[in-house]
């Protein structure tokens, strides 16, 4: 196999170097933990607590290491989503959700149903969309801040096109209905996502401030 030739003389190339990866650090924290017992009692006694985020995200060695640092005091707190778990390509699997219960018997789980955020429309349509998923967990999720707008889709051909219709939106909302610039937002994932609404803002002259980022 190809493959393992090149990762074993990737692994020599290393540890000639006296090098390691980013995968190494947690592969080799898990085999100290597994060959030198006494090590792993003494981090157990360091870390009595432990809370672990997006933890739907982590990877088996990521996985190991977390069991057998928790197994001492089994005071652990785990947060996660099996619909949002997205990183199955780098690794990542959701099923250490379901098995979170067997490893540690008599966990209490807690549903985080409510969202603090959104109306109810944008939420039923957030479930009709999630009831599509393979579920490890049934929930609904529900708002407390009343139906709100209705939502409104719209279809574009790219990222270009979209900040178009974003920017020419705002420009006619301002024009026609006098709403001030600093009533609109607009929220996106990624900062490269900024330059193309940069654009589409600067070319029909609507004044932008780019809020936790750095501007084109």
């Amino acid at each position: 196999n190809r493959g393992t030739e090149l990762y074993e003389a990737y692994q020599n190339r290393m540890k000639t170097l006296n090098a390691t990866d980013f995968g190494d650090l947690l592969m080799h924290c898990v085999l100290i933990f597994q060959q030198h017992p006494d090590v792993l009692a003494q981090y157990q006694r360091w870390f009595r607590y432990i809370l672990v985020d997006e933890y739907q995200d982590t990877n088996v060695a990521q996985y190991m290491w977390l069991r057998l640092l928790a197994q001492g005091h089994r005071n652990i707190c785990c947060v996660g989503d099996d619909d949002q778990s997205i990183y199955r390509w780098r690794g990542a699997r959701q099923e250490h959700l379901r098995r979170f219960q067997k490893d540690f018997p008599g966990s209490l789980t807690v549903k985080l149903e409510q969202n603090y955020r959104c109306s109810g429309r944008i939420l039923r349509a957030a479930n009709a969309v999630i009831a599509n998923n393979a579920h490890l967990f049934e929930k609904k999720l529900w708002s407390a801040h009343g139906e709100g707008e209705s939502l409104r889709i719209l279809q574009c051909k790219d990222e270009t096109h979209e900040a178009e219709r974003i920017a020419a939106e705002i420009a006619h909302l301002q024009q026609t209905r006098k709403t001030p610039w600093s009533d609109f937002a607009i929220l996106y994932r990624g900062n490269f996502q900024s330059r193309a609404f940069e654009q589409a803002l600067r070319l029909l002259r609507v004044p932008y401030h780019v809020s936790g980022g750095t501007a084109f």
